[in-house]
């Protein structure tokens, strides 16, 4: 209250207040007091004249919890501690006297403490309530949302056939298979040293042949180009392949039929192959990637869907220190190291050699006792070097004869088996599989876990078995 109450005349005993303007209450008898004495006679018991008009909340609870604390309340504070001599009042009467509060308090101060905590309580939360129902509600701001950030798009990606880095369009690309001769009159072949992937086996007649994978690279000059195998076409579909060839065994045309493979058979298709001069017939049919992806792309043949070889950087082999010891000794290469590779195929003239070099971490490749060599279009030779060779433990069998009556080749390129395969101038042991004719042709460890090659040209021999290859 702004001032203080002003109490009624001494003689009245009985005090009446009225509220001013401002809330607090003002003496209606005219004179001032002290608002209580308290001595060892009883007090009397004190009403308060309230207002006809309408009082605040806080104001009517708190003249109704005095009235009714004065009404049952008519005992006296006895404790002399609790009573101390005020201050003169401005008005020169007597000193007036102030409630001191002892500790520990009383059971009547209790009672007060207790009514005043109520009191301020109640007043509270009716203050509150008149209060809040005008409040407007506090301004909301909306959490403005984090802008999404798009990842750039990426420049260069692994090549699905390769691993090798490349534009993202290149993956985009069709695969393309083509099948390379390997008769004495066919060699020096071209465009196998930028193949992908190369799959090698006995056609008949202890002749082998090639089947050359490509999506990474666009060579302009591939050939000679020969007929389909079966089981060639079966890897060609491990990659989803496009299948370039000339003719072919009964048994291999019949499965690019019933397999529905995207078949590029130069029989029907002879505008993108070509014959040169210098060579005669059947080793002078040759053809491009340029001339192949221009007739996939007028028989609606697109990017091709399959899953490639699990993939690594370089490790080279490096021998253990024998001085080693704790942790050194542990993370030591425990591969076998190889510096070369022979495997028996059907004699002198098909049984390739490699020989691995170290700078490129490479295995060159040789047969007939000279080095496999590459021809380009420009008459220059280079040796064939893939980064990877795999000795791949295939089942052989006879099939039909052809027309010189030599037995075609059936190898089972479907099923489970062992492989071993040679990078970084080492050998493992791996296994193989391609659970049926269209899927796809993977390498596992001895634990089931796909098994990484070296990026770059991964060059697969089928031998019948694990003694027909020699390494040292």
């Amino acid at each position: 209250m702004q001032d203080d109450i002003r109490r009624a005349d001494a003689n009245s005993g009985t005090p009446k207040l009225t509220p001013n303007n401002s809330n607090d209450f003002e003496d209606t008898s005219g004179s001032e007091a002290a608002i209580e004495s308290f001595s060892d006679e009883p007090v009397e018991a004190t009403s308060i004249a309230i207002p006809s008009e309408e009082p605040s909340s806080a104001d009517s609870v708190l003249a109704s919890a005095t009235a009714s604390y004065a009404a049952t309340e008519q005992s006296t504070f006895h404790d002399e501690s609790s009573v101390e001599t005020g201050a003169v009042d401005d008005t020169g009467d007597e000193p007036k006297q102030r409630f001191k509060l002892s500790w520990p308090p009383t059971k009547k101060q209790a009672l007060i403490i207790a009514t005043v905590v109520l009191v301020l309580g109640v007043g509270g939360a009716a203050a509150y309530s008149v209060t809040s129902r005008d409040a407007k509600p506090l301004a909301t701001t909306t959490a403005k949302k984090k802008a999404v950030v798009t990842p750039p798009v990426p420049t260069t990606v692994p090549a699905k056939l390769t691993g090798l880095t490349v534009d993202p369009a290149v993956n985009q690309r069709p695969v393309t298979g083509v099948m390379i001769e390997n008769s004495p009159d066919a060699r020096p072949q071209s465009g196998l040293d930028q193949a992908g992937v190369v799959f090698e086996a006995v056609a008949e007649g202890g002749v082998t042949r090639f089947f050359a994978l490509f999506q990474d690279t666009q060579p302009d000059y591939i050939g000679p180009v020969r007929s389909a195998r079966p089981y060639y076409v079966q890897w060609c579909l491990s990659f989803d392949c496009s299948y370039a060839h000339v003719g072919g065994s009964p048994d291999g045309l019949a499965g690019i039929k019933s397999w529905g493979v995207k078949d590029l058979d130069q029989f029907a298709n002879s505008g993108a192959y070509h014959r040169i001069s210098s060579r005669y017939a059947p080793h002078n049919v040759y053809t491009s990637i340029a001339e192949l992806n221009s007739l996939e792309a007028a028989k609606g043949i697109g990017v091709s869907n399959y899953t490639g070889f699990s993939r690594k950087a370089d490790q080279l082999y490096k021998a253990p220190d024998p001085a080693a010891t704790g942790k050194a000794a542990k993370a030591q290469d425990t591969r076998a190291p190889v510096n070369s590779m022979d495997f028996t195929l059907s004699g002198y003239y098909y049984d390739p050699h490699f020989e691995y070099d170290a700078v490129t971490n490479t295995y060159k490749r040789s047969e007939a006792g000279q080095p496999h060599m590459e021809l380009h279009q420009d008459g220059t030779q280079t040796q064939i070097a893939p980064k990877v060779v795999i000795g791949m433990i295939v089942s052989l069998s006879a099939g039909a004869l052809d027309a010189q009556g030599s037995a075609y080749s059936n190898y089972q390129a479907v099923g489970t088996g062992d492989a071993l395969v040679f990078q970084d101038g080492t050998v493992t042991k791996i296994h193989w599989s391609k659970p049926d004719i269209k899927s796809a042709l993977s390498f596992t460890d001895d634990t089931g876990k796909p098994f990484k090659l070296n990026a770059g040209q991964t060059w697969v021999t089928a031998i019948t078995g694990a003694d027909k290859a020699s390494y040292k």
